[in-house]
């Protein structure tokens, strides 16, 4: 079996040292010319021995067979090729520590409802396709010039409002003769077109079937899971020049956006 050319190890008595198969214990001996140039721990190297004497060279072929200048110990390089490696390598892999954080939101529509009532007591949702009859105190029915009939009304915010709204009012539709008939509205504390006035929204005088531009007022939502406070409003209609058996009606839509 071939020789190591170069064998480095830790014995009993200390380092260890093999040439060519010849055990070298610590230095060198005092006058001999062998010397070690430097010895390294590696991985994944190739070592390459040559000698030289003071004389000449010997080749490596006569360093085999045990030849080569009697006398003179040879100087042994290490010529090393390839990726030096201090000691057994370890592989050490760093990661990178990694962490989240997440926020989320929710969201959800408020609630908004517009009720109505003609006696003050009893509110209910009146659409477009059976609006609220108003309750006139005098028969409608039965008009003549000069007549004055009344009808009072009501709106609030339901109990499940959670914005305040202010409130548009228009004439969604009118139907029949109107003619000779003018109307205003008014605002009171209390129910009833007997109370005190306290705003006037359509001036005395306006026809019939038509209502002017931005006429608003405002309702508030209630507290908690209460209804908001009602706005009471009064309708008067006055009879002019009416026509015997003429008939007609009108329709107002209270107009209710969120604020």
């Amino acid at each position: 079996m071939p020789l190591n050319p170069l064998t480095l190890w830790r014995g009993d008595d200390g380092l260890k040292l093999s040439v060519l198969g010849e055990t070298i214990r610590g230095p060198p001996p005092p006058g001999s010319d062998l010397s070690i140039d430097g010895i390294t721990s590696i991985v994944g190297v190739i070592v390459v021995a040559s000698t030289e004497t003071s004389s000449g060279s010997s080749s490596e072929a006569d360093l085999e067979r045990g030849k080569g200048s009697p006398g003179k110990a040879p100087r042994v390089r290490a010529i090393l090729a390839g990726g030096l490696v201090l000691g057994v390598g370890a592989a050490i892999t760093l990661a990178a520590w990694n962490d989240s954080d997440f926020a989320q939101g929710t969201f959800t529509a408020g609630s908004f409802n517009l009720q109505g009532s003609t006696n003050g007591t009893t509110f209910t949702e009146n659409p477009v396709g059976s609006p609220a009859t108003l309750g006139f105190t005098t028969n409608p029915a039965n008009l003549s010039p000069g007549d004055v009939v009344t009808a009072p009304f009501a709106v609030r915010l339901d109990g499940a409002s959670t914005y305040d709204a202010t409130v548009t009012l228009s004439t969604e539709a009118s139907t029949g003769s109107l003619a000779g008939l003018t109307y205003e509205l008014t605002q009171s504390e209390d129910f009833g077109c007997a109370e005190t006035v306290t705003e006037t929204l359509v001036t005395a005088g306006q026809t019939l079937g038509s209502t002017p531009a931005s006429v608003t007022f405002d309702l508030a939502q209630g507290a908690g899971t209460d209804p908001g406070a009602p706005v009471n409003l009064c309708f008067r209609v006055t009879a002019g020049a009416v026509v015997q058996a003429q008939t007609g009606s009108t329709t107002w839509e209270f107009a209710a956006q969120s604020q």
